[in-house]
């Protein structure tokens, strides 16, 4: 308890940060309004220092918290750089629940989601975030081949580069049978590993970097059926031995799932290979791999200080051959995005598939105002966007661009199915 000890003697010697909770039903796809959320120092549950209330969109206001010093994040310390907190949520008819450890750097967001079980009777479900992979001593990597065989007899392969709607998640090692797998969407597994190994306070191309090497890997095991050509039932784990960290229910950060949103469509590829390049990675600090010819993460934060593109710090460590590439496909997306930005002004097909999309989320997310459906994209149509930017976390722009047009497609999609099971 150290850093909370300071927090309360040396007011001066700590940063802040903000944190803004999302409170959903189970699967994720309704708001859960008024919900009673209390936050506290992890470890003095006692001592709550905020006390709210969600809105119709299921969401705290953005809470400023306290936090170590930023210069903690920014070079290899003993100290640790993040604050942890604790969330008990509490709503009617629905399960109360706990999660300890949700992870607030200095001048970032961290977003937390918290997910509630419809209440059968008197409950109580607990989660505990564990430590981040550059604080906490974690299983080095067991180096593999960064291009897998795929001529070999009986090898599964699929044919093209897809960009998968869910992965399946093995909680644990490889061989534990007792570890339970769980279905998560590409893209909160990829912010979930993001925030879990790298710290969303370095500079956004380093990020970049490490967000592009995360999902080449994670598509390599996609693209070559790694796991379940070996008789497993899962997409990858969450042993840093064998793959990423994963961590289940664990907050993301702002900047994070920002440049994911940006960048989900891309992968690592060399000439002539057409699989997603298996790129693998070290911290550079605790475990070396330069010899390896992989990126160490603290390296790409040094090389992103001094300037250097996303592109130029991978090849940096992975060789001048890398370059980065585009799925042919996305799954689970109604329509895909039209080439250019919805404005206002915009007309057609395009803008009329987004009202109408938009009308069917606004009946789950009632603050989302509904639009009149006549494929001109007009002040209404844009302020309906303008407040579905801010519901999901996106820049508050008005413009239909290429984050929210597949965060569209996505909310969408998600309540359009339950509606169906209703």
């Amino acid at each position: 308890m150290d850093f909370y000890r300071k927090v309360r003697a040396q007011q001066d010697q700590v940063d802040d940060g903000t944190l803004k909770v999302s409170v959903f039903t189970e699967d994720g796809t309704r708001p859960v309004k008024d919900a009673l959320v209390r936050i506290s120092y992890t470890g003095e549950s006692g001592q709550t220092v905020e006390e709210v209330r969600t809105d119709s969109s299921g969401q705290t206001p953005v809470l400023d918290l306290k936090t170590p010093p930023l210069e903690y994040s920014m070079e290899p310390v003993e100290e640790q750089p993040y604050a942890e907190y604790t969330i008990q949520v509490e709503a009617e008819g629905f399960e109360n629940t706990e999660i300890a450890g949700t992870q607030v750097l200095p001048g970032v967001q961290a977003q937390q989601a918290v997910k509630m079980a419809f209440r059968a009777e008197a409950s109580f479900e607990r989660l505990v975030i564990g430590p981040h992979t550059l604080f906490a001593e974690y299983p080095p990597k067991i180096e593999e081949s960064e291009v897998k065989p795929v001529d070999e007899s009986g090898e599964i392969v699929l044919s093209r580069v897809v960009i998968p709607e869910y992965i399946v998640v093995h909680d644990g090692s490889v061989n534990d049978t007792t570890a339970p797998n769980y279905y998560e969407r590409y893209r909160d597994y990829i912010k979930n590993v993001a925030s879990s190994e790298i710290y969303a306070t370095w500079p956004d191309d380093t990020i970049r970097a490490n967000i592009l090497a995360i999902m080449s890997f994670t598509l390599n095991r996609v693209y070559t059926e790694w796991y379940r050509n070996k008789g497993k039932d899962f997409t990858i784990t969450s042993s840093t031995a064998y793959d990423h960290k994963w961590i289940r229910g664990r907050n993301v950060f702002d900047s994070i799932a920002r440049i994911t949103d940006e960048l989900f469509e891309n992968y690592l590829s060399r000439p002539d290979v057409r699989q997603p390049i298996l790129t693998q990675y070290c911290d550079g600090h605790r475990v070396q791999c330069r010899n390896r010819g992989w990126m160490t993460q603290w390296g790409s934060k040094s090389l992103g200080d001094q300037g250097y593109s996303p592109i130029e710090i991978l090849r940096y460590f992975y060789g001048n051959d890398m370059y980065i590439n585009v799925a042919e496909e996305i799954s689970g997306i109604p329509s895909s995005w039209p080439g250019y930005d919805l404005n206002i002004g915009a007309t057609g097909e395009k803008v009329l598939q987004i009202q109408e999309q938009l009308n069917v989320i606004a009946d789950a997310y009632p603050a989302i105002p509904k639009v009149n459906a006549d494929g001109i994209y007009g002040e209404q149509t844009s302020a309906s966007v303008r407040k579905f930017q801010n519901v999901f976390g996106l820049p508050e722009t008005g413009i239909t661009d290429y984050p929210t047009w597949y965060k569209i497609q996505e909310i969408y999609v998600a309540v359009s199915r339950i509606a169906e099971l209703n």
